[in-house]
């Protein structure tokens, strides 16, 4: 590249987080940077977004044009600040003009500028935007200081803790959502400018199929053409898409991803999102990732997230147990545990999983409510945890089990062996949730806690609750002091004063219902 290399060499320099992912050396960097600038010369590219995933998982940024590229990857891209303190509604949640900002959340006063810094290794054609491409940016303070609270840098954060204890993660993603069409121009309250509002009327929508019909061909065939675009828009931007399917309720899809690697798999989750609903708009639907939309007799849409460590050392499934429920206890990381732990009549997790794969069971357990706020962020999620609706109300595991918070699946010598979490929100920050994995999971490792038997009634009295609210979630949160320290007392409190803004606005309101659309259904 041409342009001066100094602000990114000084973030190189500075380094990252402790522990954090290294940025690209200068060589490196410049060698990538010059990669990209050939692309879209080559390409015939004529626009730049230059995009970052604020606190909501929404992805916000700029639009460059070629003659800018070269001056943004090594300098950077000025962004106010804000943008890291908004609510749902796009109001800023802290009072940056007034002291005492300053000392509780340093390098943020008077709506100042952030730079974002791309990386060279993102860059992707955007398959539905004619010669527009993409690059992934994060966050930093002018003075080549990381910005702590950027989603993304906290999720690195979490690896890296889990890396110094000898773990990868590995996730597969299956992500429920909602696609409507668009009714007429007409008819769109949303752009109409003598009823605009902060946040303004959702746009009028029909359904694509009429639901309560699960996984049949016919509905499939009805949505042909706007999972068509899902499917195109996903593999375009190199996604590990496996599968679309009609799902129980009315107008309700999934979309289930191959496993990869944590960070890749949050990637994709933005990238995924934020690419269906633009290409989808284009053609005249909308895809709504917020778990109930506003109307009668929908299904609530979750975020299905399956995990599995991988021990560096070895490469493999750190989760996979490999004696037989009748084999001799050995010596090994099982050699404390009891033979009845291996029988599946007990309902020990050691039946299915390692030692390390309980330990991490009983840690995410430990953790369950807690986590809420990163899993499950918005108020409109806590409605979804109904008993009887395939979706989790109860800390509890089952084996197999889609009624339980936690479904382990696999056995004994199953390299596929696992663990899926089941009280996400389509909507959620893919970064924080799984950053709240690892930091439960590894809690639970460290402190060698054991998980209670399975659960075969998962929505049977007696059993801990999940939070009936945002607000529970949040104290719950507050309460737990081993999750605070893991995320960093900051982070925690940056994100809860967001969140109590938005119940605060949520509580003024008159009307319930419509608040909950114009702040949710359209908007993410």
């Amino acid at each position: 590249m041409t342009a001066s290399l100094s602000f990114a060499d000084a973030c190189g320099r500075a380094g990252d987080d402790p522990g954090g992912a290294p940025l690209l050396d200068a060589s490196a960097r410049a060698a990538a940077g010059d990669t990209v600038l050939r692309r879209i010369r080559d390409e015939g590219i004529e626009q730049i977004r230059i995009g970052w995933c604020d606190a909501h998982g929404v992805v916000r940024g700029k639009t460059l044009t070629p003659r800018a590229v070269a001056r943004a990857l090594a300098s950077g891209v000025g962004m106010v600040s804000t943008i890291l303190l908004k609510d749902t509604s796009d109001r800023t949640a802290w009072r940056v003009f007034e002291p005492g900002t300053g000392e509780a959340l340093p390098g943020f006063r008077f709506a100042n500028n952030l730079l974002l810094l791309p990386d060279p290794r993102s860059f992707v054609v955007l398959p539905w935007a004619e010669r527009t491409a993409w690059l992934r940016a994060e966050a930093w303070f002018d003075d080549a200081t990381p910005v702590a609270i950027d989603s993304r840098r906290i999720l690195r954060r979490a690896l890296a803790r889990l890396a110094g204890a000898g773990y990868g993660i590995r996730c597969g993603l299956e992500v429920e959502f909602h696609i409507y069409r668009l009714r007429s121009p007409a008819d769109d309250a949303s752009l109409d400018p003598a009823r605009a509002a902060w946040p303004g009327e959702p746009p009028a929508v029909m359904m694509i199929h009429p639901g309560y019909n699960l996984l049949t061909e016919t509905a499939i065939d009805a949505c042909a053409e706007p999972l068509a675009i899902v499917q195109k828009t996903a593999e375009g931007l190199g996604l590990p898409l496996l599968s679309l399917e009609i799902e129980l309720g009315p107008s309700q899809v999934e979309a289930v991803f191959d496993v990869t690697d944590a960070l890749a798999a949050a990637d994709a989750m933005v990238l995924f999102r934020n690419g269906v609903r633009q290409a989808l708009r284009r053609a005249g639907y909308l895809a709504s990732f917020v778990c109930r939309p506003p109307f009668p007799n929908v299904m609530a849409s979750g975020w299905h997230l399956h995990q599995s460590l991988i021990d560096l050392a070895s490469g493999g499934n750190a989760f996979r147990r490999e004696r037989q429920p009748t084999d001799a206890v050995a010596a090994g990381p099982d050699a404390h545990a009891d033979a009845a732990d291996f029988d599946p009549n007990t309902g020990g997790a050691r039946a299915t999983l390692s030692a390390t794969g309980d330990h991490w069971l009983a840690g995410l357990l430990a953790h369950g409510r807690a986590m809420c706020v990163f899993c499950a962020p918005t108020l409109n999620a806590y409605a979804r945890f109904r008993p009887n609706a395939m979706a989790p109300n109860a800390v509890v595991w089952g084996r197999d089990n889609r009624g339980a918070m936690l479904r382990v699946i696999g056995g004994p010598g199953d390299d596929a062996t696992r663990i899926e979490n089941r009280i996400g929100e389509p909507a959620a920050n893919p970064y924080l949730y799984l950053a709240s994995q690892i930091h439960a999971g590894l809690d639970g490792v460290e402190r060698g806690l054991v998980a209670p038997p399975e659960t075969t009634a998962p929505y049977a009295p007696g059993s801990e609750r999940l939070p009936a609210s945002l607000a529970e979630a949040l104290a719950a949160l507050a309460a737990d002091e081993r999750l605070v320290a893991a995320f960093g007392a900051p982070v925690v409190e940056w994100l809860a004063t967001i969140k109590r803004a938005e119940i605060a606005r949520h509580e003024q309101s008159q009307d319930k219902g419509d608040w909950d659309a114009r702040e949710y259904f359209s908007r993410f």
